[in-house]
């Protein structure tokens, strides 16, 4: 009985959303034909309970999708691990006995996949150190980023990319996003004179297992704590003693990385999925097929999708909006891990990268979705919650060459403020 009940209550939705669905597309078309005639536009709006189609445009089409490469990222990464998923920094030792307050042996600090992590962290976990008695330590700090490969730079697996953002190194192991601010002396003429002032820069840590054994060191004698020998790049041998560990949920990680749009947290999760997936050394080839693998397995339309990074940078990544939109049905109907996926997203006019859209209109707080980037492209996909309570999965991906992206990040608009106000 209680089926039945639900199977006429889908009838009745979808029943009273297609009275209206002419009416729809007529106005998303009217809205569409502000865009210049050179403009590839994909787009996909659906019902996931009532499995109805509400507009389409060439949903098939491969395109790039600038940062909503980063749904997939996300996405996979919680289906695959759960929100409650721990990336970690652990310093540990091969010395079974530190009663005494003496490490007989090495002090390893070793990442795996923790990019939040910060010297105020490290600072944290030396102080615990202390307050665990330790007083000396005989052997040599060890930095570990064996976790991920060691090809720190995406031009070195993504060749031939036309992107021009330049990301600090992608490790395993972690500080500070692998940048640190530098002091340097800037040069200039006034008045015929040279004179010299003193500018803070940014610059990247080149290698980050090194750079945060010394950082270790340091900060342990800081604190009092003696280190007879030297800071080295090194690998953990198994069955070592975990000291101490300073870690961030997946679930809190994600959102870090869909609202903000970072690009280089996504990268370092993207390389953690490889890791996690295939039980071997994160790298961008084992991530790439743990994503194409997630989709097939799922039912997900693949063809034309190709995942070559976890941020959507490179130009080299293409999907489908039938792509992105199946992704975002399976993580609906996901209750362990959609309630963490979908607080990950931006909402319309509050915050993230959409806070400073839709504001005020009939989308405000309706919409929960990621934006999407790069020259020449801007994309849109998410949920909306419309008038008449129903929910609406949604992928719009513009390709242009004339127009601008104002221009085209106000059809998006546009297009969502139609479907929020259907009855």
């Amino acid at each position: 009985m209680v089926k039945r009940i639900f199977f006429l209550f889908l009838i009745l939705l979808s029943q009273s959303f297609g009275t209206n669905k002419n009416i729809i597309r007529d106005k998303i078309g009217e809205v569409l034909s502000k865009l210049p005639s050179t403009t590839n536009s994909a787009i996909l709006i659906y019902n996931p309970l009532t499995k109805d189609t509400i507009f389409q445009l060439h949903h098939s089409l491969s395109v790039i999708p600038a940062s909503n490469t980063k749904l997939f990222t996300t996405a996979i990464a919680l289906s695959i691990l759960g929100g409650n998923y721990p990336l970690s920094t652990k310093i540990l030792t091969d010395d079974k006995n530190i009663k005494d307050g003496i490490i007989n042996g090495n002090l390893y600090i070793k990442g795996y996949g923790n990019s939040t992590f910060t010297s105020e962290d490290l600072e944290k976990m030396v102080i615990e150190l202390k307050r665990m008695g330790i007083r000396k330590i005989l052997g040599n700090i060890i930095g570990d980023d064996s976790y991920f490969d060691e090809i720190y730079t995406r031009s070195d697996w993504i060749t031939d990319d036309t992107q021009q953002l330049k990301l600090p190194p992608i490790s395993a192991l972690v500080i500070d996003r692998n940048s640190r601010l530098e002091q340097r002396r800037i040069k200039y003429k006034r008045r015929g004179l040279v004179r010299y002032r003193v500018k803070e820069v940014y610059s990247q840590i080149k290698n980050p297992p090194l750079y945060i054994a010394n950082l270790l060191r340091d900060k342990l004698a800081e604190e009092g704590i003696k280190v007879n020998k030297s800071a080295i790049k090194g690998i953990t041998p198994s069955g070592c003693v975990v000291l101490v560990e300073s870690k961030i949920l997946l679930k809190d990680l994600v959102k870090r990385i869909n609202k903000r749009s970072d690009n280089f947290l996504a990268e370092c999760l993207f390389k953690t999925i490889g890791a996690v997936a295939t039980g071997k050394q994160g790298n961008s080839f084992y991530s790439t097929q743990t994503i194409l693998k997630f989709l097939k397995d799922n039912g997900i339309y693949s063809e034309g999708t190709s995942i070559v990074d976890g941020s959507g940078l490179s130009r080299y990544d293409k999907v489908t909006v039938g792509a992105i939109c199946g992704l975002l049905e399976k993580m609906y109907f996901d209750m362990k891990n959609f309630d963490d996926f979908y607080n990950s997203l931006s909402i319309a006019g509050i915050d993230g990268t959409l806070r400073h859209r839709m504001r005020g209109s009939s989308a405000e707080n309706d919409f929960h979705g990621k934006t999407g980037t790069l020259n020449g492209v801007s994309s849109l996909s998410g949920y909306l919650k419309t008038a008449s309570g129903d929910d609406l999965v949604i992928s719009m991906i513009f390709d242009f060459s004339s127009g601008g992206t104002l221009l085209h990040r106000e059809v998006e608009n546009e297009i969502i403020e139609i479907l929020t106000k259907t009855e």
